[in-house]
């Protein structure tokens, strides 16, 4: 009789404790979602509690005990990564949870075409759900993080490379940035410096200067000789497009004589030199550009109002252009840089 007692007290707790085991290593390994297809959000700022919940809600998990259990003593309670999951049928708990934390949420191609601002890339991200576009800003002017990615501009402008990125939504502004400027550093890793005037952020604010200034790619080594001229007879480069950076969060898009005479550290009709920093994020074409510009005796161009430009080495040269092309009426109706001949 004491036999049976003992038995009963010592091994039955051991069976059930061996069930709950064989229950739970079901639950995780061997459970699978059998609806269909579905996609799964984690918000920004979301906290575990609240995953665990929607998870058991759409039954996708047998468990949100177990679930938290074994999220607990995985030491991922703090893991899991905001963004969009697919989550198909037939996917056991362990792969429900391997998704949530791997980060591979379902991506949205995004292209930033060259010569963007980071104005212009935080309206683009934020059509297409990204993050938000005071979010991306915020970051983007953030000195601190500018330093600890070895940027040497105040800003981000410049250094965030043109390209089609696969971004997931409701990212956050940091790993945006990060990819960005990976990219950047990938594609300029093997320029050579060694001949250039200037050195690499320079480099980069007279390339992203000639990258606003044409729509023609041709153009760019000699929008690049014009200004490099102008440095040496130290003219100043009195370029539009810097102008209307230093008012852009404020321009309405017509530029004015009255913003011409508005001294700001972009202002090139106001200041010698480069301005304060980049003006645009150029592509590697415009870098090259700037190393390589043609060679040339141009020192003024004008708009033919359809992405090219007319070159001249001489200030009367200069006002003729204007006239031609600038104050002809018919010269100027109906042109855009759209009718270029596409490559």
């Amino acid at each position: 009789m004491k036999n049976k007692i003992l038995i009963f007290f010592v091994f039955a707790p051991l069976l059930a404790f061996a069930l709950a085991g064989v229950r739970v290593y079901y639950q995780i390994n061997y459970w699978t979602y059998d609806g269909p297809t579905t996609i799964f959000t984690i918000n920004k700022g979301e906290g575990f509690s609240r995953i665990n919940a929607k998870l058991k809600s759409k039954g996708l998990i047998p468990s949100a005990k177990i679930f938290h259990r074994y999220s607990q003593f995985k030491d991922l309670l703090e893991k899991f990564k905001q963004g969009d999951y697919e989550i198909k049928s037939g996917m056991t708990m362990q792969e429900v949870l391997d998704l949530l934390i791997s980060g591979k949420s379902i991506t949205t191609k995004v292209t930033i075409p060259e010569g963007k601002n980071i104005y212009e890339i935080g309206k683009i991200l934020e059509s297409n759900k990204i993050l938000t576009y005071d979010d991306f800003i915020k970051a983007a002017k953030n000195s601190n993080l500018v330093a600890s990615m070895g940027i040497e501009g105040k800003t981000f402008e410049g250094y965030l490379y043109p390209e089609t990125y696969m971004l997931s939504k409701n990212s956050l502004a940091t790993d945006v940035i990060s990819t960005m400027v990976h990219t950047f550093k990938k594609k300029t890793k093997g320029l050579d410096l060694s001949s250039s005037p200037f050195d690499f952020h320079s480099l980069i604010i007279l390339a992203s200067i000639v990258e606003k200034e044409t729509g023609a790619k041709e153009e760019r080594p000699d929008i690049a000789g014009v200004f490099l001229n102008r440095i040496r007879k130290k003219m100043r480069l009195q370029s539009d497009p810097t102008t209307i950076y230093g008012i852009y969060e404020n321009f309405n898009g017509n530029l004015r004589k009255k913003h011409l005479l508005q001294k700001t550290p972009y202002n090139t009709y106001r200041i010698n030199g480069l301005p304060l920093g980049p003006i645009s994020n150029p592509g590697l074409e415009a870098i090259r550009a700037v190393l390589y510009p043609s060679q040339h005796n141009y020192l003024y161009f004008v708009s033919k109002n359809d992405g090219t430009h007319i070159f001249t080495s001489t200030y009367r040269e200069h006002l003729n252009a204007v006239k031609k092309w600038q104050l002809t009426y018919k010269n100027r109706a109906g042109k855009s840089w759209r009718d270029l001949k596409q490559d």
